[in-house]
Protein backbone atom coordinates (compact mmCIF):
# COMPACT_ATOMS: atom_id res chain seq x y z
CA UNK A 1 0.00 0.00 0.00
CA UNK A 2 1.83 3.52 -1.17
CA UNK A 3 0.51 6.76 0.32
CA UNK A 4 0.46 9.51 -1.45
CA UNK A 5 -2.21 12.24 -0.93
CA UNK A 6 -4.56 10.39 1.32
CA UNK A 7 -2.34 10.34 4.78
CA UNK A 8 -5.53 8.40 6.53
CA UNK A 9 -6.05 4.97 7.58
CA UNK A 10 -10.07 5.24 7.46
CA UNK A 11 -12.04 5.54 4.50
CA UNK A 12 -9.37 5.12 2.01
CA UNK A 13 -10.11 3.35 -1.11
CA UNK A 14 -6.97 1.81 -1.99
CA UNK A 15 -6.04 0.63 1.64
CA UNK A 16 -9.81 -1.56 1.81
CA UNK A 17 -8.83 -3.27 -1.19
CA UNK A 18 -5.10 -3.90 -0.58
CA UNK A 19 -6.84 -5.57 2.38
CA UNK A 20 -9.68 -7.61 0.72
CA UNK A 21 -6.81 -9.62 -1.00
CA UNK A 22 -6.12 -11.49 2.45
CA UNK A 23 -2.55 -11.42 2.13
CA UNK A 24 -0.27 -9.54 4.44
CA UNK A 25 -0.13 -5.90 3.63
CA UNK A 26 3.04 -2.85 3.97
CA UNK A 27 2.30 -0.11 4.07
CA UNK A 28 5.15 3.46 2.48
CA UNK A 29 5.01 6.67 1.99
CA UNK A 30 7.92 8.66 0.16
CA UNK A 31 9.44 12.16 0.65
CA UNK A 32 9.61 12.55 -3.17
CA UNK A 33 12.61 13.78 -4.23
CA UNK A 34 12.17 14.91 -7.39
CA UNK A 35 9.05 17.16 -5.87
CA UNK A 36 10.95 18.38 -2.64
CA UNK A 37 14.35 19.37 -4.07
CA UNK A 38 12.30 21.84 -6.41
CA UNK A 39 10.93 23.32 -3.31
CA UNK A 40 12.30 27.07 -3.50
CA UNK A 41 12.00 27.00 0.64
CA UNK A 42 13.70 24.47 3.29
CA UNK A 43 10.70 26.27 5.53
CA UNK A 44 7.76 24.68 3.70
CA UNK A 45 5.12 24.48 6.11
CA UNK A 46 3.51 21.60 3.42
CA UNK A 47 6.24 19.15 4.64
CA UNK A 48 6.04 20.05 8.29
CA UNK A 49 2.18 19.35 7.78
CA UNK A 50 3.17 16.58 5.87
CA UNK A 51 5.75 15.04 8.62
CA UNK A 52 2.88 15.54 11.11
CA UNK A 53 0.30 13.69 9.23
CA UNK A 54 2.64 10.74 8.57
CA UNK A 55 3.22 10.38 12.52
CA UNK A 56 -0.39 10.26 13.08
CA UNK A 57 -0.53 7.76 10.29
CA UNK A 58 1.75 5.28 11.18
CA UNK A 59 1.28 5.36 14.91
CA UNK A 60 -2.75 4.20 13.84
CA UNK A 61 -1.14 1.75 11.69
CA UNK A 62 1.07 0.17 14.73
CA UNK A 63 -2.20 -0.30 16.55
CA UNK A 64 -3.42 -2.26 14.28
CA UNK A 65 -0.18 -4.30 13.55
CA UNK A 66 1.15 -2.70 10.64
CA UNK A 67 3.23 0.70 10.21
CA UNK A 68 4.68 2.89 7.58
CA UNK A 69 8.13 2.36 5.70
CA UNK A 70 9.18 5.79 4.91
CA UNK A 71 11.88 6.79 2.30
CA UNK A 72 13.32 9.81 1.02
CA UNK A 73 13.80 9.06 -2.92
CA UNK A 74 12.66 9.28 -6.36
CA UNK A 75 9.45 7.61 -6.34
CA UNK A 76 9.22 5.98 -9.97
CA UNK A 77 13.04 4.56 -8.38
CA UNK A 78 12.04 3.45 -4.78
CA UNK A 79 8.57 2.18 -5.29
CA UNK A 80 9.24 -0.55 -7.93
CA UNK A 81 13.11 -1.44 -5.69
CA UNK A 82 11.13 -1.74 -2.45
CA UNK A 83 7.98 -3.65 -4.02
CA UNK A 84 10.79 -5.87 -5.26
CA UNK A 85 12.80 -5.84 -2.01
CA UNK A 86 9.08 -6.99 0.25
CA UNK A 87 8.14 -9.74 -2.50
CA UNK A 88 4.58 -8.05 -3.31
CA UNK A 89 2.33 -9.35 -6.19
CA UNK A 90 1.01 -5.79 -6.06
CA UNK A 91 1.05 -2.48 -4.96
CA UNK A 92 -2.05 -0.67 -4.58
CA UNK A 93 -2.73 3.36 -4.40
CA UNK A 94 -4.89 6.18 -5.05
CA UNK A 95 -5.39 8.03 -8.75
CA UNK A 96 -3.13 11.12 -8.94
CA UNK A 97 -4.32 13.07 -11.68
CA UNK A 98 -1.95 16.00 -12.02
CA UNK A 99 0.26 15.43 -15.71
CA UNK A 100 3.31 15.24 -13.96
CA UNK A 101 2.27 12.41 -11.37
CA UNK A 102 0.45 10.68 -14.29
CA UNK A 103 3.66 10.31 -16.00
CA UNK A 104 5.47 9.50 -13.12
CA UNK A 105 2.65 5.97 -12.27
CA UNK A 106 2.78 5.57 -15.57
CA UNK A 107 6.66 4.62 -15.28
CA UNK A 108 6.26 3.24 -12.63
CA UNK A 109 3.75 0.63 -13.80
CA UNK A 110 5.88 0.00 -16.49
CA UNK A 111 8.89 -0.83 -13.95
CA UNK A 112 6.72 -2.97 -12.05
CA UNK A 113 5.13 -4.85 -14.86
CA UNK A 114 8.54 -6.04 -15.82
CA UNK A 115 8.93 -7.57 -12.47
CA UNK A 116 5.55 -9.56 -12.83
CA UNK A 117 3.91 -7.19 -10.05
CA UNK A 118 0.16 -5.19 -10.75
CA UNK A 119 0.06 -1.64 -10.03
CA UNK A 120 -3.84 -1.33 -8.89
CA UNK A 121 -5.07 2.37 -8.81
CA UNK A 122 -7.78 3.55 -7.48
CA UNK A 123 -10.43 6.53 -6.80
CA UNK A 124 -10.32 8.27 -3.77
CA UNK A 125 -9.68 12.04 -4.25
CA UNK A 126 -12.97 13.18 -5.66
CA UNK A 127 -16.55 11.77 -5.72
CA UNK A 128 -16.59 11.77 -9.50
CA UNK A 129 -12.67 11.68 -11.82
CA UNK A 130 -11.67 11.82 -15.16
CA UNK A 131 -14.73 11.57 -17.72
CA UNK A 132 -17.79 10.21 -15.33
CA UNK A 133 -19.29 13.11 -15.80
CA UNK A 134 -19.69 14.32 -19.18
CA UNK A 135 -22.43 16.42 -21.30
CA UNK A 136 -25.00 14.48 -23.06
CA UNK A 137 -22.62 14.62 -26.25
CA UNK A 138 -20.01 13.01 -24.40
CA UNK A 139 -17.88 16.10 -24.37
CA UNK A 140 -16.12 17.33 -21.21
CA UNK A 141 -17.89 20.56 -19.21
CA UNK A 142 -16.32 23.81 -19.45
CA UNK A 143 -19.17 25.58 -17.95
CA UNK A 144 -19.51 25.09 -14.01
CA UNK A 145 -23.17 25.44 -13.66
CA UNK A 146 -24.34 22.48 -16.02
CA UNK A 147 -21.31 20.16 -14.62
CA UNK A 148 -22.81 20.84 -10.98
CA UNK A 149 -26.13 19.86 -12.28
CA UNK A 150 -24.67 16.45 -14.01
CA UNK A 151 -22.66 15.91 -10.95
CA UNK A 152 -26.06 16.16 -8.61
CA UNK A 153 -28.46 14.45 -11.13
CA UNK A 154 -25.16 11.46 -10.99
CA UNK A 155 -25.00 11.29 -7.36
CA UNK A 156 -26.22 8.35 -5.76
CA UNK A 157 -25.71 6.70 -1.97
CA UNK A 158 -23.16 4.62 -3.37
CA UNK A 159 -20.85 7.43 -4.42
CA UNK A 160 -20.60 8.67 -0.57
CA UNK A 161 -20.50 5.03 1.15
CA UNK A 162 -17.39 4.84 2.91
CA UNK A 163 -14.76 2.33 1.74
CA UNK A 164 -14.02 0.17 5.13
CA UNK A 165 -10.51 -0.63 6.17
CA UNK A 166 -10.98 -3.45 8.41
CA UNK A 167 -9.17 -6.77 8.36
CA UNK A 168 -6.33 -5.41 10.84
CA UNK A 169 -4.70 -8.64 10.68
CA UNK A 170 -3.37 -8.36 7.37
CA UNK A 171 -0.92 -5.63 7.86
CA UNK A 172 2.22 -6.41 8.80
CA UNK A 173 5.32 -3.71 10.62
CA UNK A 174 7.92 -2.86 8.72
CA UNK A 175 10.54 -5.13 8.16
CA UNK A 176 13.76 -4.39 11.02
CA UNK A 177 16.16 -2.96 8.27
CA UNK A 178 12.99 -0.64 7.15
CA UNK A 179 12.09 0.11 10.10
CA UNK A 180 13.36 4.02 10.11
CA UNK A 181 10.64 6.01 11.60
CA UNK A 182 9.66 9.05 10.13
CA UNK A 183 12.61 10.94 9.72
CA UNK A 184 13.34 14.25 11.12
CA UNK A 185 12.63 17.50 8.97
CA UNK A 186 16.36 17.99 8.50
CA UNK A 187 17.08 14.85 7.44
CA UNK A 188 15.29 15.31 4.34
CA UNK A 189 16.36 18.99 4.11
CA UNK A 190 13.70 20.86 6.08
CA UNK A 191 13.33 23.03 9.38
CA UNK A 192 10.16 23.37 11.50
CA UNK A 193 8.27 26.80 10.61
CA UNK A 194 5.36 28.31 12.04
CA UNK A 195 2.58 25.77 12.06
CA UNK A 196 2.38 24.81 15.58
CA UNK A 197 1.84 28.34 16.72
CA UNK A 198 -0.38 28.79 13.88
CA UNK A 199 -2.70 26.37 15.76
CA UNK A 200 -2.71 23.97 12.16
CA UNK A 201 -3.18 20.64 13.71
CA UNK A 202 -1.84 17.80 10.72
CA UNK A 203 -3.34 14.51 10.32
CA UNK A 204 -6.37 12.86 10.82
CA UNK A 205 -7.00 14.58 14.51
CA UNK A 206 -6.41 17.79 13.04
CA UNK A 207 -8.80 17.35 10.48
CA UNK A 208 -11.12 15.90 12.26
CA UNK A 209 -11.50 18.78 14.82
CA UNK A 210 -11.97 21.25 11.52
CA UNK A 211 -14.56 19.60 10.87
CA UNK A 212 -16.47 19.15 13.88
CA UNK A 213 -16.18 22.57 14.59
CA UNK A 214 -17.07 24.08 11.15
CA UNK A 215 -20.62 21.59 11.33
CA UNK A 216 -21.50 23.95 14.20
CA UNK A 217 -20.85 26.92 11.63
CA UNK A 218 -21.85 25.26 8.48
CA UNK A 219 -25.74 26.98 8.56
CA UNK A 220 -24.08 30.14 8.22
CA UNK A 221 -21.44 29.71 5.76
CA UNK A 222 -23.31 31.25 3.05
CA UNK A 223 -23.23 35.00 5.00
CA UNK A 224 -20.30 34.38 6.79
CA UNK A 225 -17.78 33.42 4.10
CA UNK A 226 -16.78 36.19 1.86
CA UNK A 227 -15.11 38.32 5.01
CA UNK A 228 -12.22 37.27 5.38
CA UNK A 229 -12.15 38.84 9.24
CA UNK A 230 -14.89 36.17 10.39
CA UNK A 231 -14.65 33.10 11.19
CA UNK A 232 -16.38 31.71 7.71
CA UNK A 233 -14.25 29.42 5.93
CA UNK A 234 -14.22 25.62 6.75
CA UNK A 235 -10.30 25.56 6.82
CA UNK A 236 -10.51 22.34 5.84
CA UNK A 237 -8.77 22.85 2.37
CA UNK A 238 -4.69 21.23 3.42
CA UNK A 239 -6.65 18.16 4.96
CA UNK A 240 -8.43 17.88 1.48
CA UNK A 241 -5.04 18.64 -0.27
CA UNK A 242 -3.11 15.81 1.91
CA UNK A 243 -6.29 13.07 2.43
CA UNK A 244 -6.40 13.54 6.24
CA UNK A 245 -10.04 13.59 5.67
CA UNK A 246 -12.00 11.73 3.16
CA UNK A 247 -14.10 14.06 0.61
CA UNK A 248 -16.49 11.24 0.75
CA UNK A 249 -17.02 12.56 4.52
CA UNK A 250 -17.53 15.80 3.75
CA UNK A 251 -19.79 15.61 0.82
CA UNK A 252 -22.26 13.37 2.24
CA UNK A 253 -22.77 15.37 5.48
CA UNK A 254 -22.98 18.94 2.87
CA UNK A 255 -25.50 16.87 0.65
CA UNK A 256 -27.69 15.47 3.41
CA UNK A 257 -27.53 18.72 5.32
CA UNK A 258 -28.02 20.51 2.22
CA UNK A 259 -31.58 19.16 1.75
CA UNK A 260 -32.96 20.06 5.28
CA UNK A 261 -34.69 23.20 6.48
CA UNK A 262 -32.05 26.18 7.08
CA UNK A 263 -29.48 24.33 4.69
CA UNK A 264 -28.46 26.78 2.33
CA UNK A 265 -24.80 27.55 3.67
CA UNK A 266 -24.33 23.33 3.44
CA UNK A 267 -25.47 23.57 -0.39
CA UNK A 268 -23.11 26.69 -0.42
CA UNK A 269 -20.38 24.67 0.66
CA UNK A 270 -21.56 21.49 -1.48
CA UNK A 271 -20.74 23.46 -4.38
CA UNK A 272 -17.55 24.21 -3.13
CA UNK A 273 -16.66 20.90 -3.14
CA UNK A 274 -18.27 20.50 -6.75
CA UNK A 275 -15.54 23.39 -8.32
CA UNK A 276 -12.61 21.80 -6.95
CA UNK A 277 -13.95 18.41 -8.99
CA UNK A 278 -14.72 21.06 -11.79
CA UNK A 279 -11.36 21.80 -12.04
CA UNK A 280 -9.77 18.52 -11.44
CA UNK A 281 -11.99 16.87 -14.43
CA UNK A 282 -10.63 20.13 -16.42
CA UNK A 283 -6.91 19.51 -15.86
CA UNK A 284 -7.46 15.69 -16.51
CA UNK A 285 -8.98 16.89 -19.96
CA UNK A 286 -6.61 19.90 -20.62
CA UNK A 287 -2.89 19.04 -18.84
CA UNK A 288 -2.05 22.16 -21.80
CA UNK A 289 -3.36 24.74 -18.71
CA UNK A 290 -0.85 24.11 -16.53
CA UNK A 291 1.61 25.86 -19.12
CA UNK A 292 -1.35 27.78 -21.11
CA UNK A 293 -4.30 29.51 -21.14
CA UNK A 294 -7.16 27.40 -21.15
CA UNK A 295 -8.54 29.70 -24.32
CA UNK A 296 -5.78 29.81 -26.42
CA UNK A 297 -6.08 32.99 -28.13
CA UNK A 298 -5.53 34.72 -24.53
CA UNK A 299 -1.50 33.33 -24.86
CA UNK A 300 -1.12 36.11 -27.18
CA UNK A 301 -1.95 38.78 -24.33
CA UNK A 302 1.17 40.82 -24.81
CA UNK A 303 1.47 41.00 -19.76
CA UNK A 304 4.37 43.88 -19.50
CA UNK A 305 5.03 41.86 -16.47
CA UNK A 306 7.10 44.35 -14.79
CA UNK A 307 9.21 42.88 -12.07
CA UNK A 308 9.49 45.41 -9.70
CA UNK A 309 5.11 45.41 -9.48
CA UNK A 310 5.82 42.08 -9.15
CA UNK A 311 7.48 42.27 -5.96
CA UNK A 312 6.04 44.86 -4.67
CA UNK A 313 2.60 42.48 -5.05
CA UNK A 314 4.37 39.50 -3.64
CA UNK A 315 5.58 41.11 -1.01
CA UNK A 316 2.73 43.27 0.18
CA UNK A 317 3.56 47.21 -0.78
CA UNK A 318 1.33 48.16 -3.08
CA UNK A 319 -0.15 50.64 -1.33
CA UNK A 320 -3.73 49.22 -1.52
CA UNK A 321 -4.55 47.94 2.00
CA UNK A 322 -6.65 44.58 1.00
CA UNK A 323 -4.32 43.48 -1.37
CA UNK A 324 -1.36 44.08 1.18
CA UNK A 325 -3.10 41.91 4.15
CA UNK A 326 -4.05 39.47 1.47
CA UNK A 327 -0.36 38.48 0.35
CA UNK A 328 0.95 39.47 4.09
CA UNK A 329 -1.26 37.09 5.11
CA UNK A 330 -0.07 34.02 2.74
CA UNK A 331 3.44 35.08 3.51
CA UNK A 332 3.27 34.75 7.02
CA UNK A 333 0.25 31.72 7.40
CA UNK A 334 1.07 30.05 3.83
CA UNK A 335 -2.75 30.77 3.70
CA UNK A 336 -5.29 33.10 1.95
CA UNK A 337 -8.66 34.13 2.62
CA UNK A 338 -10.54 32.65 -0.76
CA UNK A 339 -12.43 35.79 -1.39
CA UNK A 340 -8.94 37.34 -1.24
CA UNK A 341 -7.35 35.04 -3.49
CA UNK A 342 -9.77 36.29 -6.16
CA UNK A 343 -9.01 40.33 -5.06
CA UNK A 344 -5.08 39.47 -5.23
CA UNK A 345 -5.07 37.58 -8.36
CA UNK A 346 -7.32 40.45 -10.39
CA UNK A 347 -5.24 42.76 -8.75
CA UNK A 348 -1.70 41.21 -10.16
CA UNK A 349 -3.22 40.59 -13.37
CA UNK A 350 -6.20 43.48 -14.39
CA UNK A 351 -4.27 46.19 -12.00
CA UNK A 352 -0.19 45.73 -12.49
CA UNK A 353 -0.83 43.75 -16.11
CA UNK A 354 1.62 40.99 -14.70
CA UNK A 355 1.32 37.61 -16.36
CA UNK A 356 -0.95 35.21 -14.54
CA UNK A 357 1.32 32.79 -14.70
CA UNK A 358 3.81 34.33 -12.14
CA UNK A 359 1.38 34.92 -9.63
CA UNK A 360 -0.37 31.09 -9.95
CA UNK A 361 3.61 30.07 -9.63
CA UNK A 362 4.04 32.30 -6.62
CA UNK A 363 0.86 30.78 -4.88
CA UNK A 364 1.98 27.18 -5.62
CA UNK A 365 5.39 28.12 -3.81
CA UNK A 366 4.17 29.23 -0.62
CA UNK A 367 0.47 27.86 -0.22
CA UNK A 368 0.18 25.44 2.19
CA UNK A 369 -3.11 24.09 0.72
CA UNK A 370 -1.75 23.90 -2.84
CA UNK A 371 -3.39 22.35 -5.57
CA UNK A 372 -2.43 21.69 -8.54
CA UNK A 373 -5.76 21.96 -10.07
CA UNK A 374 -7.81 24.65 -8.02
CA UNK A 375 -4.77 27.19 -7.95
CA UNK A 376 -4.77 26.84 -11.74
CA UNK A 377 -8.48 27.21 -12.23
CA UNK A 378 -8.65 30.08 -10.04
CA UNK A 379 -6.24 31.91 -11.18
CA UNK A 380 -7.63 31.46 -14.82
CA UNK A 381 -11.17 32.91 -13.57
CA UNK A 382 -9.68 35.64 -12.41
CA UNK A 383 -6.93 36.19 -15.31
CA UNK A 384 -9.74 36.03 -17.61
CA UNK A 385 -7.73 33.07 -19.65
CA UNK A 386 -9.70 29.60 -18.49
CA UNK A 387 -12.84 27.78 -18.58
CA UNK A 388 -16.14 29.47 -17.29
CA UNK A 389 -13.94 32.67 -16.31
CA UNK A 390 -14.51 36.07 -15.09
CA UNK A 391 -14.84 37.94 -18.93
CA UNK A 392 -12.35 40.02 -19.04
CA UNK A 393 -13.82 43.77 -18.93
CA UNK A 394 -14.84 42.67 -15.30
CA UNK A 395 -12.38 44.24 -13.09
CA UNK A 396 -12.21 43.85 -9.21
CA UNK A 397 -12.23 47.36 -7.64
CA UNK A 398 -9.50 46.94 -5.03
CA UNK A 399 -11.43 49.50 -2.90
CA UNK A 400 -14.74 48.74 -3.36
CA UNK A 401 -13.90 44.41 -2.51
CA UNK A 402 -12.02 46.37 0.89
CA UNK A 403 -14.93 48.28 1.74
CA UNK A 404 -17.81 45.65 0.77
CA UNK A 405 -15.77 42.55 2.56
CA UNK A 406 -13.40 43.72 5.51
CA UNK A 407 -16.11 46.99 6.15
CA UNK A 408 -14.30 47.50 9.83
CA UNK A 409 -10.93 47.59 8.83
CA UNK A 410 -10.55 44.42 10.73
CA UNK A 411 -8.59 42.13 8.93
CA UNK A 412 -6.35 44.85 7.23
CA UNK A 413 -5.23 45.69 10.68
CA UNK A 414 -4.11 42.88 11.80
CA UNK A 415 -1.85 42.20 9.01
CA UNK A 416 -1.02 46.08 7.74
CA UNK A 417 -0.44 47.43 10.92
CA UNK A 418 0.92 50.71 9.67
CA UNK A 419 -2.72 52.17 9.04
CA UNK A 420 -4.19 50.80 12.12
CA UNK A 421 -5.17 53.79 13.59
CA UNK A 422 -7.05 54.83 10.30
CA UNK A 423 -11.10 54.16 11.38
CA UNK A 424 -13.28 52.26 9.51
CA UNK A 425 -13.69 54.95 6.32
CA UNK A 426 -10.23 55.84 5.84
CA UNK A 427 -8.60 52.75 5.91
CA UNK A 428 -9.32 51.46 2.57
CA UNK A 429 -7.88 54.18 0.86
CA UNK A 430 -5.44 55.75 2.99
CA UNK A 431 -4.25 58.18 -0.23
CA UNK A 432 -6.71 59.89 -0.12
CA UNK A 433 -7.17 61.59 2.96
CA UNK A 434 -6.19 64.94 3.18
CA UNK A 435 -2.33 65.42 4.38
CA UNK A 436 -3.29 67.26 7.56
CA UNK A 437 -5.73 63.87 8.23
CA UNK A 438 -2.69 61.80 7.47
CA UNK A 439 -0.21 63.67 9.75
CA UNK A 440 -3.04 63.89 12.72
CA UNK A 441 -3.41 59.62 12.17
CA UNK A 442 0.31 59.05 12.26
CA UNK A 443 -0.37 57.30 8.71
CA UNK A 444 1.44 59.67 6.31
CA UNK A 445 1.94 57.71 2.54
CA UNK A 446 4.95 57.30 1.09
CA UNK A 447 6.48 57.53 4.88
CA UNK A 448 4.48 55.36 6.98
CA UNK A 449 2.89 53.46 4.48
CA UNK A 450 3.49 52.63 0.27
CA UNK A 451 1.48 55.09 -1.85
CA UNK A 452 -0.58 53.29 -4.63
CA UNK A 453 1.27 51.83 -7.13
CA UNK A 454 -1.23 52.56 -9.84
CA UNK A 455 -4.18 54.23 -10.37
CA UNK A 456 -6.84 51.54 -10.15
CA UNK A 457 -8.91 53.66 -12.66
CA UNK A 458 -6.00 53.91 -15.11
CA UNK A 459 -4.90 50.68 -14.78
CA UNK A 460 -8.70 49.08 -15.80
CA UNK A 461 -8.52 51.11 -18.68
CA UNK A 462 -5.31 50.10 -19.55
CA UNK A 463 -6.06 46.57 -19.07
CA UNK A 464 -8.99 46.85 -20.90
CA UNK A 465 -7.10 48.28 -23.74
CA UNK A 466 -4.18 45.33 -23.58
CA UNK A 467 -6.71 42.73 -23.17
CA UNK A 468 -9.10 44.07 -25.85
CA UNK A 469 -6.74 44.29 -28.57
CA UNK A 470 -5.74 40.72 -28.54
CA UNK A 471 -9.10 38.94 -27.80
CA UNK A 472 -11.07 41.45 -30.18
CA UNK A 473 -9.01 40.52 -33.45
Amino acid sequence: MWFRRDLRDVDHAALARALEGGGPVHCAFVFDREILDALPSPGDRRVEFIAGSLRELDASLRERGGGLIVLHARARDAIPALARELGVAAVHANRDYEPAAIARDDEIDDSLAALGIAFVTHKDQVIFERDEVLSKTGTPYSVFTPYKRAWLERLAPAHLAPHATGGAAALVPPPAALDTGVPALEAIGFRRTNLAALGVKPGMSGGAALFADFRRRIDRYREARDFPARKGPSYLSVHLRFGTVSIRTLAAFAHARSLLPGGDGAATWLSELVWREFYAQILWHRPDVVTGAFRPACDAIPFPSDPSRFAAWREGRTGYPIVDAAMRQLAQTGYMHNRLRMVAASFLVKDLLVDWRLGERHFADTLIDYDLASNNGGWQWAASTGCDAQPWFRIFNPVTQSERFDPDGEFIRRYVPEVAALDAREIHAPWTLPPALQQARGVVVGRDYPPPIVDHATAREEALALFGRTLRR
